[in-house]
């Protein structure tokens, strides 16, 4: 093997080694999320379930996970939602009603409505949206009124629900959005430079209209 050889490959193993290490742990989760569907979607506050109790259908029904990550049911209470998936839920409505009430209950769960998301900044109309499956940045972006003329539309930064980080994504029909997603969008880098160079200009037109401060610089 020459040497251009093995250089080659070196590069092509910390060019793999760098490309696995930038995956993070919210984007891994939110790939298996994209590649399962529901059956692996994370519950959380503000989602709405339908609970389905067959045989049983005055004890089930649409709920909302409160702040406290709980959900309200007929007979057995307030029942822990948020951090389980629908089936986990399923198994935790079953149990509970297994103990005293209903005599092996079958239950369904589904998701009615997610959690929405918010979009912050350069945007016409920022606010929080409700969320539909296959959103994209594009999407997101469209719903809250489109880009305002000083948007970078290259570039989203989005914080996952959960997470105290922001990741910087391409603002394309790519990136998946998410649940509980916080989308921001920036100034370009020159509505950004205008912002800083603006005030000091202003500063420095007052200061040249005073008599004796034509020596005065910024």
């Amino acid at each position: 093997m020459t040497t251009m050889t093995k250089l080659a490959a070196l590069c092509g193993l910390i060019l793999a080694l760098a490309m696995g290490a930038a995956i993070t742990p919210a984007r891994a989760q939110m790939a298996g999320y994209s590649a399962n569907g529901d059956n692996s979607y994370v519950l959380g506050t503000g989602d709405k379930v339908r609970v389905i109790i067959y045989g049983e259908e005055d004890l089930g029904g649409e709920f909302q996970i409160d702040g406290s990550g709980y959900v309200s049911l007929p007979l057995i209470g307030q029942v822990q939602a948020a951090g389980a998936t629908a089936a986990q839920l399923e198994q935790e409505i079953g149990g509970k009603l297994s103990d005293g009430y209903l005599q092996s209950p079958r239950v369904s769960v589904e998701i009615s409505t997610y959690r929405p998301f918010y979009v912050v900044g350069e945007v016409n109309k920022p606010g929080e949206y409700s969320y539909v499956n296959g959103m994209s940045a594009l999407n997101a972006v469209a719903l809250a009124g489109g880009y305002t003329v000083h948007a970078d539309d290259s570039t989203i930064y989005v914080r996952r629900n959960g997470s105290t980080k922001e990741e910087s994504l391409p603002a394309d029909q790519m990136t998946r959005i998410y649940p509980g997603d916080i989308i921001r969008v920036t100034p370009s880098l020159f509505w950004s430079v205008v912002s800083v160079v603006a005030p000091v200009s202003g500063v420095v037109g007052v200061v040249a209209g005073v008599p004796g401060a034509s020596g005065w610089r910024p």
